[in-house]
Protein backbone atom coordinates (compact mmCIF):
# COMPACT_ATOMS: atom_id res chain seq x y z
CA UNK A 1 0.00 0.00 0.00
CA UNK A 2 1.35 3.62 -0.94
CA UNK A 3 1.79 6.47 1.91
CA UNK A 4 -1.71 8.05 0.04
CA UNK A 5 -3.13 4.76 0.36
CA UNK A 6 -2.28 3.89 3.94
CA UNK A 7 -3.36 7.74 4.68
CA UNK A 8 -6.87 7.02 3.32
CA UNK A 9 -7.13 4.49 5.40
CA UNK A 10 -6.38 5.28 8.28
CA UNK A 11 -8.92 8.56 7.59
CA UNK A 12 -11.21 6.27 7.12
CA UNK A 13 -10.83 4.40 10.14
CA UNK A 14 -11.28 7.36 11.79
CA UNK A 15 -14.37 8.52 10.33
CA UNK A 16 -15.91 5.30 11.40
CA UNK A 17 -14.95 6.07 15.34
CA UNK A 18 -11.16 4.89 14.97
CA UNK A 19 -7.93 6.99 16.61
CA UNK A 20 -6.86 9.92 14.32
CA UNK A 21 -3.08 9.84 15.92
CA UNK A 22 -2.28 7.43 12.52
CA UNK A 23 -3.64 9.87 9.63
CA UNK A 24 -2.21 12.80 11.28
CA UNK A 25 1.38 11.36 11.85
CA UNK A 26 0.73 10.36 7.86
CA UNK A 27 -0.60 13.40 6.61
CA UNK A 28 2.49 15.04 8.46
CA UNK A 29 4.71 13.07 6.68
CA UNK A 30 3.11 13.74 3.39
CA UNK A 31 2.86 16.93 3.76
CA UNK A 32 -0.48 17.39 2.82
CA UNK A 33 -2.09 20.00 2.36
CA UNK A 34 -5.31 19.68 0.12
CA UNK A 35 -8.07 16.67 0.51
CA UNK A 36 -10.41 16.25 -2.62
CA UNK A 37 -13.90 15.01 -0.93
CA UNK A 38 -15.75 12.53 -3.41
CA UNK A 39 -18.53 10.96 -3.06
CA UNK A 40 -17.16 7.28 -4.24
CA UNK A 41 -14.80 5.63 -6.24
CA UNK A 42 -15.90 6.12 -9.31
CA UNK A 43 -15.28 9.61 -9.19
CA UNK A 44 -11.95 9.16 -7.90
CA UNK A 45 -10.96 6.84 -10.93
CA UNK A 46 -12.44 9.96 -13.24
CA UNK A 47 -10.02 12.65 -11.16
CA UNK A 48 -7.11 10.39 -11.25
CA UNK A 49 -7.29 9.63 -14.94
CA UNK A 50 -7.70 13.62 -15.32
CA UNK A 51 -4.80 14.13 -13.39
CA UNK A 52 -2.81 11.71 -15.14
CA UNK A 53 -4.26 13.56 -18.62
CA UNK A 54 -2.57 16.71 -16.91
CA UNK A 55 0.56 15.21 -16.16
CA UNK A 56 0.14 15.94 -12.62
CA UNK A 57 1.33 14.28 -9.90
CA UNK A 58 -1.19 15.05 -7.19
CA UNK A 59 0.35 13.44 -4.25
CA UNK A 60 3.52 14.73 -4.56
CA UNK A 61 1.71 18.04 -4.58
CA UNK A 62 0.22 17.67 -1.17
CA UNK A 63 -3.16 16.48 -3.07
CA UNK A 64 -5.36 13.66 -1.24
CA UNK A 65 -7.93 12.28 -3.42
CA UNK A 66 -10.63 10.41 -0.84
CA UNK A 67 -13.25 9.03 -1.60
CA UNK A 68 -15.89 9.00 0.88
CA UNK A 69 -18.53 6.43 0.49
CA UNK A 70 -21.44 8.51 0.36
CA UNK A 71 -22.27 11.64 0.08
CA UNK A 72 -23.90 11.64 3.29
CA UNK A 73 -20.26 11.38 5.03
CA UNK A 74 -19.42 14.84 3.67
CA UNK A 75 -19.83 16.35 7.57
CA UNK A 76 -17.90 13.49 9.05
CA UNK A 77 -15.00 14.00 6.93
CA UNK A 78 -15.04 17.81 6.76
CA UNK A 79 -14.85 17.76 10.67
CA UNK A 80 -11.84 15.56 10.29
CA UNK A 81 -9.82 17.10 7.62
CA UNK A 82 -10.86 20.73 7.97
CA UNK A 83 -9.86 23.55 9.81
CA UNK A 84 -10.64 22.04 13.33
CA UNK A 85 -8.90 18.81 13.06
CA UNK A 86 -6.16 18.10 10.18
CA UNK A 87 -6.06 22.20 8.60
CA UNK A 88 -6.21 20.56 5.67
CA UNK A 89 -7.56 22.58 2.08
CA UNK A 90 -10.89 20.78 1.22
CA UNK A 91 -12.29 20.74 -2.19
CA UNK A 92 -14.57 18.33 -3.95
CA UNK A 93 -17.55 17.21 -6.68
CA UNK A 94 -20.90 16.93 -5.77
CA UNK A 95 -24.26 16.08 -7.52
CA UNK A 96 -26.90 19.15 -7.67
CA UNK A 97 -28.84 17.58 -5.44
CA UNK A 98 -26.62 17.44 -2.92
CA UNK A 99 -25.34 20.58 -3.07
CA UNK A 100 -26.94 21.93 0.27
CA UNK A 101 -26.35 19.07 2.10
CA UNK A 102 -22.41 19.80 1.71
CA UNK A 103 -22.44 23.64 1.94
CA UNK A 104 -24.14 23.36 4.87
CA UNK A 105 -21.54 20.42 6.42
CA UNK A 106 -18.20 22.44 5.10
CA UNK A 107 -19.92 25.50 6.93
CA UNK A 108 -20.00 23.91 10.48
CA UNK A 109 -16.30 22.13 9.90
CA UNK A 110 -15.67 25.99 9.53
CA UNK A 111 -14.23 25.23 5.74
CA UNK A 112 -14.98 27.43 2.75
CA UNK A 113 -17.42 25.88 0.21
CA UNK A 114 -15.59 27.53 -2.55
CA UNK A 115 -13.88 24.77 -3.84
CA UNK A 116 -17.16 22.90 -4.24
CA UNK A 117 -17.98 21.72 -8.10
CA UNK A 118 -21.14 21.21 -8.72
CA UNK A 119 -22.35 18.53 -11.04
CA UNK A 120 -25.94 18.58 -12.73
CA UNK A 121 -26.62 15.06 -12.05
CA UNK A 122 -23.05 13.42 -11.47
CA UNK A 123 -19.97 13.11 -12.80
CA UNK A 124 -20.59 9.94 -15.07
CA UNK A 125 -23.43 12.37 -16.63
CA UNK A 126 -21.39 15.26 -17.03
CA UNK A 127 -19.09 13.01 -19.25
CA UNK A 128 -21.68 11.36 -21.05
CA UNK A 129 -22.78 14.42 -22.25
CA UNK A 130 -19.38 16.26 -23.14
CA UNK A 131 -18.32 13.00 -24.77
CA UNK A 132 -21.74 12.46 -26.64
CA UNK A 133 -23.87 9.33 -26.90
CA UNK A 134 -21.88 7.93 -30.20
CA UNK A 135 -19.07 8.32 -28.53
CA UNK A 136 -20.09 6.72 -24.87
CA UNK A 137 -21.54 3.86 -27.37
CA UNK A 138 -18.15 3.64 -29.37
CA UNK A 139 -16.36 3.04 -26.04
CA UNK A 140 -18.58 0.66 -24.24
CA UNK A 141 -17.80 -1.58 -27.54
CA UNK A 142 -14.62 -0.98 -27.80
CA UNK A 143 -14.60 -2.35 -24.08
CA UNK A 144 -16.22 -5.56 -25.25
CA UNK A 145 -19.83 -4.79 -23.74
CA UNK A 146 -21.41 -4.14 -26.83
CA UNK A 147 -24.19 -7.23 -26.26
CA UNK A 148 -24.61 -6.25 -22.90
CA UNK A 149 -25.62 -2.68 -24.06
CA UNK A 150 -27.71 -4.00 -26.01
CA UNK A 151 -29.45 -6.32 -23.99
CA UNK A 152 -29.75 -3.52 -21.43
CA UNK A 153 -31.39 -1.02 -24.13
CA UNK A 154 -34.08 -3.45 -24.92
CA UNK A 155 -34.92 -3.38 -21.14
CA UNK A 156 -39.00 -2.05 -21.23
CA UNK A 157 -38.00 0.13 -18.98
CA UNK A 158 -35.02 1.95 -20.91
CA UNK A 159 -37.64 2.49 -23.74
CA UNK A 160 -39.01 6.30 -22.57
CA UNK A 161 -35.47 7.15 -21.69
CA UNK A 162 -33.34 9.94 -23.70
CA UNK A 163 -30.09 7.97 -24.90
CA UNK A 164 -27.69 9.51 -22.68
CA UNK A 165 -29.83 8.73 -19.77
CA UNK A 166 -29.60 4.91 -20.92
CA UNK A 167 -25.94 5.06 -21.13
CA UNK A 168 -25.88 7.09 -17.39
CA UNK A 169 -28.48 3.62 -16.33
CA UNK A 170 -26.16 0.93 -17.92
CA UNK A 171 -23.20 2.44 -16.10
CA UNK A 172 -24.58 1.40 -12.95
CA UNK A 173 -25.92 -1.79 -13.16
CA UNK A 174 -22.94 -3.88 -12.42
CA UNK A 175 -20.06 -3.76 -9.73
CA UNK A 176 -17.36 -1.81 -10.54
CA UNK A 177 -18.34 -0.68 -14.08
CA UNK A 178 -18.84 3.23 -13.15
CA UNK A 179 -15.18 2.56 -11.74
CA UNK A 180 -13.90 1.09 -15.01
CA UNK A 181 -15.71 4.02 -17.21
CA UNK A 182 -14.96 6.88 -15.15
CA UNK A 183 -11.27 6.00 -16.15
CA UNK A 184 -12.34 4.62 -19.96
CA UNK A 185 -14.53 8.11 -20.14
CA UNK A 186 -12.18 10.84 -18.81
CA UNK A 187 -9.07 9.12 -21.23
CA UNK A 188 -11.58 9.83 -23.88
CA UNK A 189 -11.93 13.66 -23.66
CA UNK A 190 -10.79 15.70 -25.36
CA UNK A 191 -9.04 19.14 -23.60
CA UNK A 192 -11.37 21.67 -24.61
CA UNK A 193 -14.29 19.55 -23.82
CA UNK A 194 -13.80 18.69 -20.51
CA UNK A 195 -17.25 18.98 -17.84
CA UNK A 196 -16.99 22.57 -16.14
CA UNK A 197 -17.34 20.78 -13.07
CA UNK A 198 -13.96 18.70 -13.41
CA UNK A 199 -12.22 21.83 -15.14
CA UNK A 200 -12.83 23.78 -12.26
CA UNK A 201 -11.88 21.55 -9.86
CA UNK A 202 -8.28 21.35 -11.01
CA UNK A 203 -8.27 24.59 -11.50
CA UNK A 204 -8.54 25.05 -8.00
CA UNK A 205 -5.93 22.81 -6.76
Amino acid sequence: MTDMGAFRTAVTAWAAGGPGSPAHDLADRLLLRTAVLLEGPSDAAAVEAMAARYGRDLAAEGVCVLPMGGAMSVGRYAGLLGPSALDLRLVGLCDEREQDFYVRALKRADASPQGLFVCAADLEDELIRALGVRTVTELVEAEGESRRLQTFLRQPAQQDRAAHQQLRRFLGTKAGRKIRYGRVLVEALEPTRTPAPLAGLFGAL
